[in-house]
């Protein structure tokens, strides 16, 4: 394992499994857990998206997306230089795909629409490209033939290029309108098969990975942070993106709501994405801390879409800086949500902080007034993987599964996004890297402790694998792998299910 960059992971896990009081065979029997292990009509899915899987970047008439103008102006920013002009090109082989989806098992299949390639130019005067539509209705067909479930993320950080060069994409109110013409477009060609929509994914991570540290496109931040981004000012434009990102949410919501969902029968939701928070320690400050972080993470938007506000934590440190809804805009907001999609994948330690960042800026990365870190005096909070923004802490998607239960009224939630991954190492013979068995152990345990917080009555409906195919994972690009599938980046992008889609065969066998 070591060599993948997941050393030892079963036995680290494990031990820390037992340390929760959970304990797990190392043979992850299927027998004592299974899909009838929960309720029946439970969804077991896996997620993608079209950036990061279709390729066919400039083809059949898809115009440019940031994604698209990222990765070919600023190569270095992306490991090995490389982009998604091809991805993994689902674009033309998604009929072997879902093909190879059905013989594992899988009941559902969440992937987003590439706004660039049904309106290339981003809005509906631009004209609607036909090629786009009939793709996707392909797609569709295609899994529902199969008798895969399409759940369909409208939005995945690839906002047209066009828009990002007229008005500044998500700086400007008139985001919302045009989203909210793009998602019409999408209920009047896909709706009449496509039941449950999520408008947009991890708004957060558009929010402060776009606007505050310039990790994803459109890559600003303020000059001070010394970062290899696109001048802007991280103490403003976060909180400016994700309102209109939320407003826009909404809109969407009111349109489909009003002329679409009593004949087309679906439901809209909205994926976001947060760590869970453990308190450094037991003190009063650790663990208001904590509180904050996840106002500061998940209450932003979750907040709002239940309350019509901001968290009453935001407002006070934040200041001025956050906008501001009318009386109008929070009656739109509120309660525009049939289901909530949480992506969930590792948990930090939360302490007090009054440090301010350098220059004497004002910054969403300082304005939580909390340190977060997964270590604590030293040691980790769970196993590393390949990537360092995750480590392994299962019992923490309880832990904030029960906290979402209680502060937002128990809504119907599915887990849109749940995964591990390693590196990808060319060295390795092909039997070596199907072996990923450290996958298994991660979806075991995050199962158990999801069955556990369902019968504590939390309302989760369906499970969504990250990945299903080995993709371009954003500025690591292709050197990582995120899938159950293996993906042969040097002979044709052939497909290899992994142990753990394997695994997840037996796990789904009806």
């Amino acid at each position: 394992m070591a060599s993948q960059g997941y050393p030892a992971i079963g036995l680290l896990v494990l031990l820390g499994l037992l340390t929760n009081g959970i304990a797990v065979s190392q043979s992850h029997d299927t027998a004592s857990l299974n899909r009838t292990s929960f309720p029946k009509g439970f969804i077991f899915g896996t997620a993608t998206a079209a950036y990061q899987y279709e390729g066919a970047a400039f083809e059949d008439g898809k115009g440019p997306s940031i994604w698209d103008t990222y990765t070919h102006e600023h190569p270095e920013r992306i490991k090995n230089r490389s982009n998604g002009d091809v991805a993994v090109d689902q674009y033309h082989r998604y009929k072997g795909d879902v093909r190879l989806m059905k013989k594992i098992g899988l009941d559902g299949y969440r992937f987003s629409i590439s706004w660039s390639r049904v309106l290339p130019k981003g809005k509906l005067s631009g004209g609607v490209n036909r090629a786009g539509i009939k793709y996707y209705n392909n797609l569709i067909n295609k899994l529902l033939a199969n008798g895969i479930q399409p759940f369909v993320t409208l939005y995945h950080w690839d906002l047209p290029q066009a828009l990002e060069d007229e008005y500044g994409g998500f700086l400007s109110p008139h985001f919302v309108d045009d989203f909210r013409d793009y998602a019409e477009l999408c209920f009047k060609e896909f709706g009449d098969r496509v039941k449950h929509w999520i408008t947009l994914n991890e708004p957060l991570s558009q929010a402060s990975g776009g606007y505050a540290d310039g990790l994803i496109a459109p890559a600003r931040c303020s000059s001070w942070q010394k970062l290899n981004c696109t001048a802007g000012d991280s103490g403003t434009e976060p909180y400016l993106a994700a309102h209109h990102e939320i407003l826009a949410h909404a809109s969407a919501v009111e349109v489909y709501r009003k002329k679409y969902q009593k004949i087309q029968k679906g439901i809209m939701g909205i994926s976001l994405n947060s760590n869970w928070y453990v308190p450094f320690s037991n003190s009063t400050h650790d663990r208001e801390a904590a509180q904050r972080s996840l106002d500061f993470k998940l209450g932003w938007f979750m907040d709002p879409l239940s309350t019509g506000d901001y968290p009453h934590s935001m407002r006070a440190l934040v200041g001025d800086r956050l906008p501001k809804f009318t009386k109008e805009q929070s009656e739109l907001v509120k309660g525009s949500l049939d289901f909530l999609g949480l992506n969930y994948y590792s948990s930090k330690y939360a302490s007090n902080s009054h440090r301010r960042n350098p220059g004497n800026a004002s910054s969403y990365l300082t304005d939580s007034h909390a340190d977060t870190s997964p270590f604590r005096n030293g040691i980790p909070i769970g196993p590393r993987a390949a990537s360092d923004w995750i480590y392994v802490y299962p019992r923490g998607l309880r832990d904030i599964l029960l906290y979402i239960k209680k502060k937002y009224h128990n809504p119907l939630i599915f887990i849109t996004e749940n995964g591990t991954n390693e590196f990808n190492n060319a060295s390795l013979p092909l039997k070596e890297a199907l072996d990923d068995s450290y996958r298994i152990d991660y979806h075991y345990q995050h199962f158990q402790y999801l069955l556990r917080s369902i019968k504590d009555g939390v309302n989760v409906q369906g499970y969504f694998a990250w990945s299903f195919l080995d993709n371009f994972e954003w500025g690591a690009a292709f050197t990582v792998r995120f899938g159950i599938v293996y993906v042969d980046y040097e002979h044709d992008l052939k497909r290899y299910p992994k142990l753990s889609a394997h695994w997840f065969k037996k796990f789904l066998k009806k």
